[in-house]
């Protein structure tokens, strides 16, 4: 199968370097500079507890790419990115080819609203890596991936495309994609919590389990609202997390145990977010990922308020007016303590 990896960053490259070893045609385009100079020169290589991995695949800057057909584009560049790289596909894209989102938050419907909804694959995606330097990704642990078609019809192209994925990590079909989008957004809401001091996700989440919860919840709140039924994955339990649920303390407690333990279990100490603060010292994600929900909510009569005075802290870490302290985040605690019960 052919594949064109639009963002051979952490996610990108790694399940690149998967396809190409499994034996499908793999092209990489990636703005990245440095990165597809090192890759052109050395090979692509992953690093992981279980040893190394290097592969030749072929890499291009978006100005200059290979020629030839795009295949089945896996587009992942970060969200705020999302609207150009799609606007860059549909240039180019046969009438048989499609694009699949592999990022986070809701980038479908945009990737939808520049390329069509028919050529929109729709995909969940949670394992951990890192882009440590040019050409070299360091992979932390694996978690759940899915891909679904965006009206959850089950189609050829989700077979083929989740039985060639599953060269990294297994890959299974789902009715429900965004059912997975949704609560793995309600999970990023604590991992830009986490990213307000310079700490490891799972100190952050042992040490403020409630707010934790409470963050979640917000973003569970407007999914409930849009009629989405989420999904548990990789020890994240909306189930649990939400009192019109009928919260079970002594459950919740456990789950936000077995979410700890795994964090401290994974390779990966620290969000991408954390990353993109503390060493790249560039913009995060939280606008495009954080902001719709925020937006969508608000035409629900939702105020989300712990996750709108998050998303203003993250914007002033990212000017400088703040600086990652265990204060931000008993400031957002003070919130929520002071917060109306839902």
């Amino acid at each position: 199968m052919r594949f064109t990896v639009i963002g051979a960053g952490a996610i990108g490259g790694t399940v690149g370097a998967h396809l190409v070893r499994a034996g499908d045609t793999v092209q990489l385009i990636e703005r990245d500079r440095a990165h597809v100079e090192a890759v052109r020169a050395n090979g692509l290589t992953l690093r992981s507890e279980t040893g190394t991995l290097t592969v030749p695949v072929p890499a291009a800057t978006p100005e200059a790419p290979p020629t030839g057909p795009l295949g089945t584009v896996l587009l992942c560049v970060k969200s705020q990115d999302t609207r150009a790289a799609a606007a860059w596909c549909a240039e180019r894209l046969g009438p048989d080819e499609c694009v699949v989102s592999l990022q986070n938050g809701l980038c479908e419907a945009v990737i939808a609203e520049v390329v069509g909804a028919p050529r929109t694959v729709g995909a969940f995606v949670n394992f951990s890596a890192d882009l440590m330097e040019p050409g070299v990704i360091e992979v932390g642990g694996p978690g759940t991936f899915v891909v679904g078609e965006l009206d959850g019809a089950a189609t050829a192209r989700v077979a083929a495309i989740a039985e060639h994925l599953s060269a990294f990590i297994p890959v299974r079909p789902t009715a429900n994609v965004f059912g997975y989008l949704w609560a793995k957004l309600g999970y990023a809401n604590m991992l830009f919590a986490t990213a307000l001091v310079d700490a490891t996700m799972a100190d952050v989440i042992e040490r403020f389990p409630d707010l934790m919860v409470e963050l979640a919840c917000e973003v569970y709140d407007v999914a409930e609202a849009r009629g989405v039924r989420l999904e548990p994955f990789d020890d994240v339990e909306p189930g649990l997390y939400h009192p019109r649920a009928g919260r079970d303390p002594e459950r919740l407690r456990a789950a936000m145990a077995s979410l700890v333990e795994r964090r401290r279990r994974d390779g990966k100490s620290k969000s991408g977010i954390w990353r993109d603060l503390a060493v790249r010292h560039r913009h995060t994600e939280v606008d495009h990922q954080l902001g719709p929900a925020v937006a969508i909510g608000s035409e629900y009569g939702l105020t989300l308020p712990l996750t709108r005075w998050l998303v203003e802290r993250i914007h002033d870490l990212e000017a400088g007016r703040r600086a990652m302290d265990w204060a931000n985040v008993e400031e957002l605690e003070r919130l929520r303590t002071s917060t109306p019960s839902r």
